[in-house]
């Protein structure tokens, strides 16, 4: 079930794909965007970097404001 305010997350989404956190960035989630860029800069030192931007997009996606 999609929620109403489903369209107003694409960007944020589309932001944490390509940089990991900026979606939570830009819904004003300090901490999170934090979290989530450090995580994935972690995770790339064992080739699982992928993993943390996947988690990232879908975070930004999903969250309600």
């Amino acid at each position: 079930m999609m929620s109403t305010n489903s369209t107003s997350n694409v960007i944020p989404a589309l932001a944490s794909f390509f940089i990991p956190g900026l979606g939570q960035l830009i819904q004003g989630r300090l901490l999170a965007a934090l979290l989530y860029f450090v995580l994935t800069i972690a995770l790339w030192v064992f080739f699982l970097g992928w993993l943390g931007h996947i988690i990232s997009c879908i975070d930004a996606a999903r969250w309600r404001s």
